[in-house]
């Protein structure tokens, strides 16, 4: 019996929310645990230098995998793979919350870590492939917001938590919303076809994965041993090596991990990093925000949670209705003005002082969700529109990766030249707060934000690129079609 379109879009509208809500989950597990990291901390016994693995090896997990999973889907089915996803992120999840001691939950937030890169990779592809053309720019909007809301949401929620429970439940809240999420998946995801004439790179997706894993591994080590450790620098060196192999491997093989045809289009790579720079300038945002109100404004952890609660419900409330524009505008034109309200926004947060005002906070937070909610879902549906049918799996993968890496590096950069501007300011060596001396860290996060504004401007100059290369694009079609037009009509 054939659908009527109303069953059809009932059954579209469930699809898309259980790709959503897996994806929520994955952001929020990724925030919602940086809250309890001094909690878990003297809960575990170990030191705060050592805990953040709690947050690095989820992160890094996901960016060493993600390729791999794209490639898995495009092959045996990005459903398939999405479900199974789904399933060891519940386990992993589960046995996260049951761990009292270090090690297992390190070796437990990877096997989470794996669940919830095999799903991420194929969300947007799964999304593509279920809106073609029409409405595809609103279910990327409503993805986008969906990441947001998780990624920013997960500070509040979490401390919620802990201060009524112990830190295991911030893992426990996600297993019955998982399991519900994947029996409806189990149901309503479209149905796969298989490749079998496809095989994995398996080559390439150990060179990808020890690359990723060692590069990350060091950034972190490097917040404290240094940059200038010889240590540091040859784990660096030896990984920047380990992605040059990978790089000359995936150029000669015939079925890739990354399938670098894809860079052709210059829609894609330019597309990718616009998106790298608005997720590291968010980051950024989201990491030093909560000490200047927390440590220089002085307002308590629950209001600073509130008060970082605005920008995801901006981006909540925009992010669908700016998708639905970009279907019928062009979609470099929202991204244009997204960076553009955002390098506006970062630069007026660079006057931000030791006697701001909450109300005055509020008002640059908006602004900056504002630029977001442009931003994402039109850049999502020019990356995904870039990509081949055959090729939506590694293209949402690829993209998937972008973010996580912009997620890591906001963290990593914005640290390390708040720290360096800091120290300058002083004299001396500084790697955290300095307690009586607000004006220390307002310095450094005034030349933070001088930095993400001229980010954000290069991101809008690259938009400006990108549409004019478009636009000519278009025009030349235009102008051929006229030709084979006129042609026909002569004869010719």
């Amino acid at each position: 019996m054939k659908k009527t379109p109303a069953n059809s879009n009932t059954e579209k509208n469930i699809t898309l929310f259980v790709v959503v809500a897996m994806s929520f989950l994955a952001t929020l597990d990724a925030s919602i645990v940086n809250i309890a990291l001094p909690v878990m901390s003297e809960s575990l016994n170990v030191p705060l230098s050592s805990i953040e693995w709690v947050v690095a090896s989820y992160v890094m997990i996901i960016c060493s995998t993600l390729l791999f999973f794209g490639r898995l889907g495009d092959i045996f089915g990005k459903s398939r793979v999405f479900s199974y996803g789904t399933l060891l992120f519940i386990i992993g999840t589960l046995l996260c919350g049951v761990c009292n001691s270090f090690v297992p939950l390190i070796v437990c937030r990877f096997i989470e870590g794996i669940g919830a890169s095999a799903y991420m990779a194929n969300n947007q592809g799964i999304i593509t492939e279920l809106y073609p053309q029409e409405g595809r720019s609103r279910a990327l909007g409503i993805l986008a917001a969906t990441v947001a809301l998780g990624t920013m949401t997960g500070a509040p929620l979490g401390g919620f938590i802990v201060s009524l429970l112990s830190w295991n439940y911030i893992f426990y809240v996600n297993v019955p919303i998982g399991i519900a999420i994947f029996g409806f998946g189990l149901k309503y995801l479209p149905k796969d076809k298989k490749n079998p004439d496809q095989h994995i790179d398996k080559a390439g997706s150990v060179l990808q994965f020890f690359g990723t894993m060692l590069l990350f591994g060091s950034l972190m080590e490097a917040q404290k041993a240094g940059f200038s450790s010889p240590y540091i620098l040859d784990s660096i060196l030896l990984a920047v090596v380990i992605f040059v192999l990978f790089i000359g491997l995936e150029m000669r093989c015939q079925q890739p991990l990354l399938d670098l045809s894809l860079f052709r289009n210059q829609l894609f790579p330019i597309s990718l990093i616009c998106a790298l720079i608005s997720f590291i300038c968010i980051t950024a945002n989201t990491f030093l925000f909560p000490f200047y109100l927390e440590d220089t404004l002085k307002i308590s952890p629950s209001a600073s949670g509130l008060l970082m609660m605005i920008s995801p419900i901006v981006i909540a409330l925009l992010s669908p209705s700016c998708g639905t524009l970009a279907d019928k505008i062009r979609p470099e034109i929202l991204t244009m003005a997204g960076l553009s309200v955002m390098a506006v926004n970062f630069f007026l947060m660079s006057f931000l002082n030791i006697r701001s005002t909450v109300v005055t906070c509020a008002i640059l937070l908006s602004i900056m969700a504002v630029g977001q909610s442009f931003f994402q879902p039109a850049n999502n549906s020019l990356i995904m529109s870039a990509c081949p049918k055959n090729k939506l799996g590694i293209g949402g993968s690829v993209n998937s990766l972008v973010r996580n890496l912009g997620l890591y590096l906001g963290i990593v950069l914005s640290t390390t030249f708040l720290y360096t501007f800091m120290s300058s300011k002083l004299g001396i060596t500084v790697t955290d707060y300095v307690k009586g001396r607000d004006d220390v860290f307002v310095y450094g996060m005034e030349n933070d934000y001088r930095i993400l504004t001229l980010l954000c401007i290069i991101g809008a100059l690259i938009t400006v690129f990108r549409f004019t290369k478009t636009r000519k694009h278009s025009g030349e079609t235009i102008i051929r079609k006229k030709i084979r037009t006129n042609n026909r009509k002569s004869g010719n």
